[in-house]
């Protein structure tokens, strides 16, 4: 798992993107592709600027070099059919073309009522040649700047459309997470040292929060940087990414041993045991394999959507299966928590069990759910609404499973460790009568 992990991160920094993109033009890539792809963005507002700067002026001038900008639609149509269109043709349909004569360029594009994706291509006198000849071999670097409006109007926004308000999103909740953490974290660690059946249990929980954890403080770090100069830190970025298939790995198998320990220990009549991670070789293996699916699933993933976001819109091959994994996973988990529940006599277990399959069930349909509700939105707030979704949904699934573990009135009924002082309670109203001050 964590080489599989090392190998999805080492891809990340190597795929990383910017909206301050550097480079070099290449003539022989832009005869191969009939245009070398340089930057896909959402521009939006009045006063959306692209700015480029290039080396070697007087190369770009003898090559007749040229940015053509594309908006969606035509994109979209011109790659849908290419056939079907020259090479002279393809670029009559660009919008904009902007010509690589001057060492700075700055080009305010026109009024974008509702945000749309823009594609650049680099192009030369030699793109649409029917064979490839350059007799120079100049080197022409380039940077580009792509800035949208900001609040007050002016050019100074580096995030695209489908980015804006998630720095906020993230400076809030690691904010909420400090200050949670600040009331919690002392109680929590007693609780934990202090052992019992379930120690296991909020030792693997209290991992996977503190992964996701990380992550949130690493994307508003990424993104902290990248509103200053639209490249972010890429090595944050992936550590971001990294520590959340690192926390769904932690919790897929947290979740999917408990039930299944508990659904095999029913089957050999354990009834009588107190609550506890009932782990047996079969239990533990169903989970080991599911871990291994999933890190092979999350790692082809990372190869076929090569953007920088935790929560991808899952358009990939790789991006559907993880959806189907999680959607099966969640119908077995509640199949064997219905039988669980079924059969249970105890009223305070019951309740216990339920839930349980609450939060169990939270944690994995919150993605798929997610995932479909988002294409009621428009393309560029997709990734948005997944990712806020996501991790709000997560963090209420962690609470539910805090509650239900740390709590008196449930918890200490139905196992052992109501025989220690837990110190944080959530429980409200009467005393236990296992409780000690």
């Amino acid at each position: 798992m964590l080489a599989g992990l090392l190998v999805a991160g080492l891809w990340l920094l190597h795929t990383a993107g910017a909206k301050t993109v550097h480079g070099s033009f290449d003539s022989a890539l832009a005869w191969h592709g009939r245009g070398q792809h340089i930057f896909t963005f959402l521009f939006h507002g009045e006063q959306a600027v692209l700015r480029v700067r290039i080396s070697n002026v007087a190369a770009a001038v003898g090559k007749d070099a040229a940015l053509y900008l594309y908006q969606d639609e035509e994109w979209v149509r011109m790659h849908g059919s290419m056939e079907e269109y020259s090479c002279p043709e393809r670029l009559a349909l660009a919008q904009v073309t902007i010509p690589l004569n001057q060492t700075e360029y700055n080009y305010t594009l026109p009024q974008i009522i509702s945000p749309v994706a823009w594609y650049a291509i680099y192009v030369d006198k030699y793109t649409c040649l029917m064979s490839y000849e350059d007799p120079t071999s100049d080197e022409i670097t380039f940077q580009v700047t792509l800035l949208n409006p900001d609040a007050a109007g002016n050019p100074f926004d580096h995030f695209g459309a489908d980015e804006s308000g998630l720095h906020e999103f993230f400076f809030l909740l690691v904010l909420v997470y400090f200050v949670v953490a600040c009331i919690y974290i002392q109680a929590l660690w007693q609780t934990i040292k202090k052992g019992g059946p379930m120690h296991t249990v909020l030792k693997v929980l209290s991992n996977a929060l503190v992964l996701q954890v990380i992550s949130a403080l690493a994307n508003y770090l990424h993104f902290s940087w990248y509103a200053k100069d639209g490249k972010g830190a890429p090595f944050i970025g992936s550590v971001a990414e990294l520590c959340d298939m690192a926390s769904e790995v932690q919790m897929l198998y947290l979740l999917l041993s408990l039930c299944m320990g508990w659904t095999l220990s029913r089957m050999k009549k354990s009834q009588s045991r107190p609550l506890q991670w009932d782990s047996t070789p079969t239990s533990t293996g169903i989970a080991v394999v599911a871990v291994v699916v999933q890190v092979i699933l999350l790692v082809w993933e990372q190869f076929q959507d090569t953007n920088h976001h935790s929560y991808h819109a899952h358009q990939s091959l790789a991006g559907l299966l993880l959806i189907a994994m999680k959607v099966c996973l969640a119908i077995s988990l509640a199949f064997g928590l219905y039988h669980i529940i079924t059969v249970e006599r105890s009223t305070m277990k019951r309740q216990f069990y339920i839930t349980f399959a609450k939060g169990c069930l939270l944690w994995f349909l919150c993605h798929p759910c997610f995932a479909a509700i988002s294409y009621l939105f428009k393309e560029y707030q997709r990734e948005k609404v997944i990712t806020v979704g996501v991790i709000l949904s997560q963090s209420l699934s962690m609470i539910i499973l805090y509650r239900l573990f740390l709590s008196h009135s449930l918890y200490w009924e139905v196992s052992s460790l109501s025989s220690v002082t837990l110190p944080l309670t959530v429980s409200s109203g009467h005393k236990s009568r296992y409780y000690y001050p």
